[in-house]
């Protein structure tokens, strides 16, 4: 570690090396246990009685759900906090308050506290106990909570929530949740909770079962959303992110009939302000509309379908597709949901995880599809800036390291 790494970036690099942390290792890293938070929460004394709590699970969208809730309480005048994950560029960016990163003061100071433990919780555990206690202190009224994965032993299942969210079932993590849909549900659906409503986003024949039973003898009840389109959507472009702004309205009406004060100039501007007031990005997000630039985080089945089916509704002449992804994910299926007559530009990330370009490159030239190999998105963008012209769509998805490394360079 260099002399000149302040202590913030030193506590942070603790952080990562200490202990397991699935952004770095993958699947090695999962606790599949209740019994660190629990013990740690009790360790640190964290009092989160006060705080109401949303949680939200779901293999697609839960971010989505998460960061625009959290922004309309913000926006409705409630002092909200939201955590999510992974982070793109700063750990920061996972534990937020009206709006604020957490500082990093805080967590230095919280990251000193647990150094000479007897246990050893996780890296989602710390991060997770960590935004409780910044919550917590900071006396925020709601806190809107991302799942990190999976829902029933997922360290965020702590908290006792006003209300659930599951935002949809697909096949991903399969090593950890399950190989079926049904057993994936049954994961997601440990965040049901006694006598609280749970929003279920989409109907699917064989996980809709999973969840009429738990929520019955959990007495909890359950709102699903209809399959219809809205008739007026606040998103501009049509995208799947309409889907999930479903979820969201639901949500806020529930809120509503429980009393909280909650405008149409509160929604308006939640929706307005999500940027300023939340680490959200990657999602759909239009970089550049001359020449049309999209950076979205899409990085399994379900995803990708949703972004292919929503760059159809633009005209354009050929279609850039700068793409990566981790090793553990089946690749050679995800790269043949890209048009055929897609260019594709495959490059590797910085974080260990990344599949590398001469494993990829042995793999997946299938189907005639055009696919160039490079070590770095920097790389693969400049190559592609060369060719492109004003007329072209880029796309630039695949898993968050990538985005993030794009981040990194690009803004």
């Amino acid at each position: 570690m260099s002399s000149s790494e302040s202590g913030y970036q030193k506590t942070i690099s603790w952080l990562f090396q200490q202990f397991p942390s699935y952004q770095n290792i993958g699947v090695k890293a999962y606790k599949p246990d209740l019994g660190n938070i629990r013990e740690l929460i009790d360790y640190l004394k964290i009092d989160i009685s006060a705080i109401q709590f949303i949680h939200v699970a779901g293999t697609n969208g839960k971010g989505t759900c998460t960061n625009y809730l959290a922004s309309v309480l913000m926006e409705s005048g409630y002092k909200t906090g939201v955590f999510t994950s992974p982070h793109i560029v700063d750990f920061r960016e996972r534990i937020i308050i009206n709006g604020k990163q957490i500082d990093e003061k805080s967590v230095i100071d919280f990251c000193q506290k647990i150094r000479d433990l007897s246990f050893a919780p996780s890296f989602f555990e710390i991060s997770f106990a960590m935004a409780l206690n910044y919550f917590a202190q900071e006396k925020c009224e709601f806190a809107v909570i991302e799942t990190g994965l999976g829902g029933r032993l997922d360290a965020t299942n702590i908290i006792s929530p006003v209300l659930s969210i599951i935002t949809n079932i697909g096949l991903d993590h399969v090593q950890l949740l399950g190989n079926t849909l049904p057993e994936i549900a049954f994961e997601k659906a440990g965040i049901i909770k006694e006598n609280t409503p749970v929003i279920i986003g989409e109907y699917e024949v064989t996980t809709f079962p999973v969840f009429e039973k738990i929520t019955k003898e959990k007495n909890a009840p359950l709102y699903l959303i209809s399959s219809q389109p809205l008739r007026e959507s606040r998103f501009k472009v049509e995208n799947y992110k309409q889907k999930n702004e479903k979820i969201i309205l639901e949500a806020i009406l529930l809120l509503q009939q429980k009393g909280v004060k909650i405008t149409e100039a509160g929604i308006e501007n939640g929706f307005k302000n999500i940027y300023k007031n939340t680490s959200y990005r990657g999602r759909f997000q239009i970089i550049s509309e001359k020449p049309l630039e999209i950076i979205d985080v899409a990085h399994n089945e379900d995803g990708i379908r949703d972004l292919m089916m929503a760059v159809k509704q633009f005209n354009y002449k050929r279609l850039h597709i700068i793409y990566g992804t981790s090793s553990d994910k089946n690749y050679e299926d995800l790269i043949k949901l890209f048009p055929l007559d897609a260019e594709i530009y495959f490059a590797e990330f910085s974080n260990a995880r990344s599949l590398k370009m001469e494993a990829a490159s042995e793999r997946l030239r299938t189907d005639g599809r055009r696919i160039s190999f490079y070590p770095s998105v920097v790389e693969a963008y400049e190559s592609l800036k060369a060719i492109r012209n004003e007329e072209d769509l880029t796309l630039i998805t695949g898993s968050f390291f990538l985005i993030s490394d794009y981040f990194q360079h690009f803004f």
